[in-house]
Order: C-alpha cells, then sequence, then structure tokens
C-alpha cells in the first residue's frame, strides 16, 4: 500500500482573483476585497498590483487608501467565494478523487497512489500551477505525509520566524529594559508570529518580490510559487526535518498561543518537538499537543472530501430515430419507475422535472414540468409528461430521451397504523389531498405554478389583512378558518367615497359609483379601529363605524362611516355581499 501522501493548495487572493476573473481582464488597476469586522473596515484580499503597493490583508480600509490613491475597492461575498472554492474542489477531483475543501481559501488533495499517473509529485505540481496560471490566481503548495505538515508548507516554506524584542530575554542588550519595552510598539514588545503572506521569502518576509511572486517564477502568471520547490516538498517520511525550521505559527496555533511561545524562545517547530509533552499541556492546554501530533504523524487527522451532491436522472437511447407521441409516451412508461426508483432509495420527491429530447441532428428539445408537492408515483407525473409532449418537435426522429429531476425535496412516509377502516380513511384523505395536488399540478402545467394561489388566515382586525395570498404549489391548504364575530363580505375592495351627509347617522339616501339608492334595511354598527403602530394610507380617516346595508334594488353593500384623523371624515363602500 502506497504511504500517503497529501497536497495542500492555499489561494492567498483568492477574493481578489474571482473579481479579477469575473471583470476578464478590464481591471488592472491596485484592487482590494474589504470586509467589515466590528466597526472598522479591514482588507481581506488584495491583486498583485496592490500588493506591490504595499496594501496588506488585515490593514484598515483607511490606511490602505493613503498609502495608494489610486486603489479600488470592493465589498466581499463570502458566498460567491464559498461558491468559487466549490468549483476549484470540482477541478482539483482530476487529481484524485479525495479532494476537501479547507475554507475560506484552501483546499486538500490525498494523492495517495495518484501522483504516478502525472510522471510524479513534481510533475503533478507542475501541472497544479500551469492550471492555476492559466485561471489566473495565485497559489502555493505544499505536499507531506500529513495534512498539518502540507498545510504548513504551503503557507510558511521558507518564512523565518520573528523577532521578539519584550526586554525580558537575558541575551538582549542590557538598553532593553522592562521600562523601555513597555513604551514601545506592539509588534516590538513581542508580537504575534508573522501571518501567512504571499512573498517569496515565506510570510512577513520583506525579501520577496514586490509583486508575491518569488523570485524565478514566471512574472504575470499569476502563480505565487512561494520558496524552492525542494522547500515545498517533505519527502516520505521526512516531515520532521522540512518542519524544523518553520515558525511555530504553522502549527495552526491562534496568535496568542504563538505569542506566548515565542517569549519563551520557542519560535520554530524544531524548537518544540524536543520539549515534554506534558509540560506543553499543562501550560498552553492540550490544544498545542495535539496540532503538534497530528502535523507529525502521531495522532490521526483524515481527509474528508464532501459528499458528492445526490443527481436522479435516467435515459432511453433507441436503435432507431422515433417521433411518435404514443412511443416517446411507451419510452417514458419504461423510465419513470426507474426514476422513481432513485428517489426512493434517497428519500426524495420531485418539484421540477426536465425531459430533454436529443434529435438526430444534434439538436434538443427540452421542456419543464413542475409539482404542486414532492412526488415520485409514476402514475402522477405520466399526464403532467403527456400534456408537454406536444410542444416537442421531433425533426428527424429522436434518438434518446433523457429525464432529470431538476429539484427534489425529502419525503416522509408515514406508517399505517390502526384497524381496518381507520387505515382505509387515513387513505381516503391522502388520495383527496393528492387529488388536489393533482389538479394544481395540471394547471401550473398550462399557466404556470405561481398563477395558481390560494388565502391562508392572518390574525388581524383588520378586515382586508385577515387573508393573505401565497402559491398553492408552496403552501399547504388552511385546515381550520376562524369564522369572524361579524358577517363579512364576500368581495372586499379598497374604500370607494359614497355621496352622503357628512354625520355618522346612516343616510336613508346615498349615491356611490354613479348612482343613487335607497336604503331598505341596515344592520351596525361595528367599530374598527386602525392599527396604531402602522401607517396605512387608507386608514388615515381615523375610527371607522361599519354598516350591512340592504338596498331597495336588493344589492347588500358594506359601508363605514369615518370619523376622520389627518385625513377629512365621511363615508364610504368597501364591499358587497353574495
Amino acid at each position: 500500500m502506497p504511504k500517503r501522501r497529501i497536497l495542500s493548495l492555499w489561494f492567498p487572493r483568492l477574493g481578489a482573483d474571482r473579481l479579477m476573473r469575473a471583470a476578464r481582464g478590464t481591471l488592472d488597476a491596485p484592487l482590494a476585497v474589504v470586509e467589515d469586522r466590528g466597526n472598522m473596515q479591514l482588507v481581506s484580499s488584495v491583486n498583485a498590483p496592490a500588493f506591490a503597493a504595499g496594501i496588506r490583508r488585515g490593514q484598515p480600509v483607511r490606511d490602505a487608501h493613503a498609502m495608494c490613491a489610486g486603489l479600488l475597492t470592493r465589498a466581499r461575498n463570502a458566498p460567491a467565494e464559498a461558491a468559487f472554492l466549490g468549483a476549484l474542489r470540482r477541478w482539483a477531483g482530476k487529481f484524485s478523487p479525495w479532494v476537501a475543501e479547507e475554507p475560506p481559501d484552501g483546499l486538500v488533495i490525498d494523492l495517495s497512489g495518484c501522483a504516478h499517473l502525472f510522471g510524479g509529485e513534481e510533475a503533478l505540481m507542475d501541472v497544479v500551477e500551469a492550471d492555476c496560471a492559466e485561471m489566473g490566481l495565485t497559489v502555493r503548495l505544499g505536499l507531506a505525509d500529513t495534512l498539518g505538515a502540507a498545510w504548513a508548507l504551503a503557507r510558511y516554506a521558507g518564512a523565518a520566524p520573528a523577532s521578539v524584542r519584550s526586554g525580558d530575554a537575558i541575551e538582549q542588550e542590557a538598553r532593553a529594559t522592562r521600562a523601555r519595552a513597555s513604551r514601545r510598539k506592539h509588534w516590538t514588545r513581542g508580537g504575534p508570529a508573522p501571518e501567512a503572506g504571499v512573498g517569496a521569502s515565506g510570510p512577513g518576509s520583506r525579501n520577496g518580490s514586490r509583486n508575491g511572486s518569488p523570485p524565478g517564477s514566471r512574472a504575470g502568471s499569476g502563480v505565487g510559487s512561494g520558496p524552492g520547490r525542494v522547500a515545498r516538498i517533505a519527502p516520505p517520511g521526512q516531515s520532521h526535518g522540512a518542519l524544523g525550521p518553520l515558525p511555530v505559527a504553522a502549527l495552526r496555533l491562534d496568535g496568542d498561543t504563538a505569542t506566548q511561545l515565542g517569549r519563551l524562545g520557542l519560535r520554530r517547530i524544531g524548537d518544540l518537538l524536543g520539549q515534554p509533552r506534558a509540560g506543553l499541556a499543562r501550560r498552553f492546554g492540550t490544544g498545542l499537543v495535539l496540532r503538534l501530533d497530528q502535523t507529525m504523524g502521531s495522532a490521526p487527522e483524515p481527509v474528508s472530501p464532501a459528499a458528492p451532491p445526490d443527481h436522479f436522472a435516467v435515459r432511453m437511447t433507441f436503435p432507431e430515430p422515433i417521433g411518435l407521441v404514443a412511443d416517446m409516451m411507451a419510452a417514458i412508461d419504461r423510465m419513470l419507475p426507474r426514476l422513481a426508483d432513485k428517489l426512493e432509495d434517497k428519500g426524495r420527491g420531485m418539484r421540477r422535472l426536465r425531459l430533454e429530447a436529443h434529435r438526430t441532428d444534434q439538436a434538443a428539445e427540452v421542456v419543464e414540468l413542475g409539482f404542486a408537492r414532492p412526488t415520485r408515483a409514476p402514475h402522477r407525473i405520466r399526464p403532467l409528461v403527456e400534456m408537454k409532449l406536444d410542444g416537442i418537435d421531433a425533426g428527424f426522429g429522436i434518438d434518446m430521451l433523457r429525464l432529470e429531476a431538476v429539484a427534489t425535496e425529502p419525503v416522509h412516509e408515514g406508517d399505517r397504523t390502526g384497524h381496518l377502516k381507520a387505515g382505509q380513511a387515513v387513505r381516503e384523505r391522502l388520495e383527496g389531498n393528492s387529488a388536489l395536488d393533482d389538479l394544481v399540478a395540471r394547471l401550473g402545467a398550462r399557466v404556470g405554478l405561481e398563477a395558481i394561489t390560494r388565502l391562508h388566515p392572518v390574525s388581524s382586525h383588520i378586515p382586508e389583512k385577515t387573508a393573505q395570498v401565497m402559491a398553492a404549489a408552496w403552501s399547504a391548504p388552511a385546515r381550520d378558518w376562524p369564522a369572524p364575530d361579524r358577517a363579512r363580505p364576500l368581495t372586499l375592495w379598497r374604500p370607494e367615497p359614497v355621496t352622503a351627509p357628512d354625520r355618522p347617522d346612516l343616510p336613508e339616501r346615498f349615491r356611490w359609483r354613479g348612482r343613487d339608492r335607497v336604503l331598505a334595511a341596515a344592520s351596525g354598527p361595528e367599530r374598527i379601529a386602525p392599527e396604531w403602530w402602522l401607517d396605512e394610507p387608507d386608514w388615515r380617516s381615523g375610527v371607522r363605524d361599519y354598516w350591512v346595508v340592504t338596498t331597495a334594488a336588493g344589492e347588500r353593500l358594506w359601508l363605514y362611516y369615518a370619523h376622520g384623523g389627518t385625513m377629512s371624515a365621511g363615508w364610504f363602500c368597501q364591499g358587497a355581499f353574495a
């Protein structure tokens, strides 16, 4: 069995590189991606011109603008960067099937038994760098026996630990007294360990090239290869020698722990390897010992790749092209049960189904249909598919049909319990619900699911707010519709003015919609007050007294008198009864 080999890919400029790729070569000015942290705006990623101007990650935006007057800033889009990293993970699958993301800007590849397919480890790393250069990405690589060692080599290979001058070390000059050390800046009092950078001489170094690429690398290739190839590859079984000179921050420690180790003179990983583990655990906690053991291979740290997304699709090819609807339905009758079995194995149901008809002239006819509820029953899907076949142009013939469940949702099966009649009642209720869903799906196939709506009750005393309109395909029918205390009209509309005497007493005659009405009967009033916490334009006329009015012509109207608020008082009509 080949020895385990892990390749770590670090994209230090992932955010800026993503924006520059989207600009398609039109963005060549210094660029910084900024994000909000607390009450400050900090730089999260920079491109090569901004790096050459001295802009660094974690720097306040105001300082970055002071250093580079022509700096362009863009807000960070963390979800878009995560999606871009997922796309890079799928690209890295060409090197090994065992690829995992390391958010927010890294990938880990288990190359065990795969490197020889590319001509060896160095040749494989050349392919990775060439691909990243084609994509316009800055990348640094590290290859070792463990995940922690590869991570350290990718980010800290060639980096020298920062000096710590606090006045506490006995070997420092006598002038560095405690009094003077307390007045010095943060970094001179023993600041944190160097952060991972893109320079050639390692993180925090100033000896690299100004564009962040190592000396001797291809200019403008976008590949920050870092130090030499030998320094980035730890030969099998030689992780101790490769990691010994690296700073302790390469162990993936937090800043405080790395700072404390530096003040004690433990600045390199090699300084920790000879220390008693019990003493390190007592002073710095078990996290330091665990990271050290994981990096050196004493503790396991597996690479956990993302599970591949579920894909539900079936297809059928034909020895001779077909074009009749009956032939296509015969093929679909064979394909739907296979698709239903795949969905049932995963406990899923279809929300949207795509039918692709591939013709002999290399063209394809594509139709989609949606469902009111997640389903996988072939007898419910078949009629909807048959309705869509009229829109398919067979041309000179169809030689392949393909069905794909584009959108799926979980379907939870229920166990049928109880005696025979209870089970029959449950089945009838379920069949009744499915009949309504089938009706919504059939209508949606014609006019679109968004055009079919239903009303749902809402807890509000305002008449026009007691119900809300929702899409029938994405909502469940309301079972318990609360009964109002008073009768409500069948039809509601926005208040329309009524010509009548301006007083609260119900008028004997009034004019509405250009016609005179004579009062025959009335019931009321019902007083409704507006919602004082909201400013509704239709309720600025104040408190309302509602009346159910029957006219001499037999009309039953819903009239109210507004007592006046920010708008004047008067009579209005808002609805009609059946």
